[in-house]
């Protein structure tokens, strides 16, 4: 197998989130389209607004599903990501992810992270901090912060959301089921499909947030559009499928 089909996802992987934090932003469609390869288009809402955002996760136990939880790792991973919808060669419309950038706490998951998949991880500091009234996520190197406390449905959404309701904005409150990356020299999509059992998205209140690699992507009419944090959760992702894309 040469070292290109490796990065294909060629297992199925598994995992457990202790905790997932997911902020997304919302921007005008123009904004983001230039961020996609021919292939995908935005995940839009109201047909005017597209969504970027940064996940935040815990993850503990992460291996080739069906190994035993002893051969897995714990790591923190960072995920940017912008929502896209993909049409398959056999027309059916699927909701999912385009990855912009990873980064991890560990240089084993940046290096066997870079031979499984084509997410670009690179390895810097990342830590939860919990108080006894909120949680803060920090990383000196990649110059990003976020502080955030537990909320409800009955409280505002973030100033500027163009969403009505939590409820509303739950539907970009990740992950989308698929995550997509495109060769545009083959003109292939390679499709990897998650699973996951009891996400039950929290809203969060946000008091302060600073991501420097989202700053330096210069999106205009950006604002933060919702926040949510995710406990307890079984996860795994499948094994990748390729497939051609014919436009």
């Amino acid at each position: 197998m040469g070292l290109e089909l490796l990065k294909n996802h060629p297992f199925a992987v598994e995992a457990y989130f202790n905790r997932s934090v997911v902020f997304t932003f919302a921007a005008p469609k123009a904004s983001l389209e230039h961020f996609l390869p021919e292939s995908l288009s935005l995940d839009t809402f109201d047909e005017k607004y597209g969504f970027i955002a940064v996940a935040m996760v815990d993850t503990r136990d992460l291996r080739p599903k069906g190994m035993p939880k002893f051969a897995g790792n714990d790591f923190m991973l960072i995920g940017y990501r912008i929502f896209v919808r993909y049409v398959r060669s056999n027309g059916k419309r699927l909701r999912g992810l385009y990855i912009l950038k990873s980064e991890t706490n560990m240089k084993k998951m940046e290096f066997f992270g870079n031979v499984f998949t084509h997410y670009n991880y690179t390895t810097t500091d990342i830590e939860f901090e919990d108080s006894l009234n909120q949680t803060a996520v920090r990383s000196m190197k990649s110059k990003f912060e976020a502080v955030f406390k537990l909320s409800s449905e009955n409280a505002p959404l973030p100033e500027g959301s163009p969403f009505g309701s939590w409820k509303e904005a739950r539907r970009f409150a990740g992950p989308l089921p698929f995550t997509f990356t495109y060769n545009s020299e083959s003109k292939e999509m390679l499709i990897i499909e998650g699973v996951r059992q009891n996400w039950k998205p929290q809203p969060l209140q946000v008091m302060d947030w600073k991501f420097k690699f989202i700053d330096d992507l210069k999106i205009d009419g950006l604002v933060l559009a919702n926040a949510f944090q995710i406990t307890e959760v079984p996860y795994y992702w499948k094994k990748g499928a390729k497939e051609e894309w014919k436009g």
